[in-house]
């Protein structure tokens, strides 16, 4: 069974150009060198997000990401880059990803995912996010006719119920590819990943590019 996902704010690169040299701040923009290469700068992005945030621990909030092209980032913002690590030309056809403002947690996460309008500048955006999810064998054990409300209580108590991490990113030209981490399973080397893992939290972070 799939996880329970249950005007314009317009999401900048404010926190690019100002990046603070030290404090709780610091690292915003994400650049993980632990990451093994992958076969895509958009994969690549998200196994650095997903490493970023379990370096935080479990039972954090959503975590919105603004994905910019290395090599454009490089060309504007050459000292920030140089400091960034970013200076090796093998760099450049990478993705940063940069996190934004926290994403509020009185809302529900379609809804504020409407309200977002990204620049020119960012070439895509990625969420990381933590849901309950129970196993395709307990499919028919869900009752019909719950309310969200409900079903989120139905799932947090069913005993085959796992906590996982979802990271999925998208690009403008609608490439995806999204990276699940279980609670249970918390290694590197454990993270599935795959372009349809969490289809509908996709088409949601692609309808933020919709003009």
């Amino acid at each position: 069974m799939a996880p329970v996902i249950v005007g314009p704010h317009l999401c900048n690169l404010l926190t690019v150009y100002s990046v603070p040299d030290s404090g709780r701040e610091r690292g915003r923009i994400v650049t993980m060198s632990n990451t093994p290469m992958a076969a895509n700068p958009l994969t690549r992005a998200v196994l650095e997000i997903d490493e970023y945030v379990s370096g935080l621990g479990w039972d954090q909030s959503a975590r919105l990401f603004a994905l910019v092209d290395t090599a454009r980032l490089r060309a504007d913002q050459p000292s920030l880059a140089d400091r960034l690590g970013l200076g090796d030309e093998s760099e450049n056809s990478g993705l940063t990803p940069i996190e934004q403002d926290e994403v509020p947690t009185g809302k529900p996460l379609d809804e504020f995912l409407a309200t977002i309008a990204w620049p020119d500048a960012v070439v895509g955006c990625a969420l990381a996010v933590e849901r309950l999810m129970l196993p395709p064998s307990a499919e028919a054990q869900v009752p019909q006719g719950l309310s969200e409300a409900a079903l989120t209580k139905w799932v947090a108590d069913h005993p085959d119920r796992q906590e996982v991490r979802m990271t999925v990113g998208v690009l403008r030209d609608g490439t995806r590819e999204s990276a699940l981490r279980l609670r249970e399973k918390d290694s590197p080397t454990e993270v599935l990943t795959g372009s349809d893992l969490v289809p509908g939290l996709a088409e949601g972070l692609a309808a933020t590019f919709e003009e």
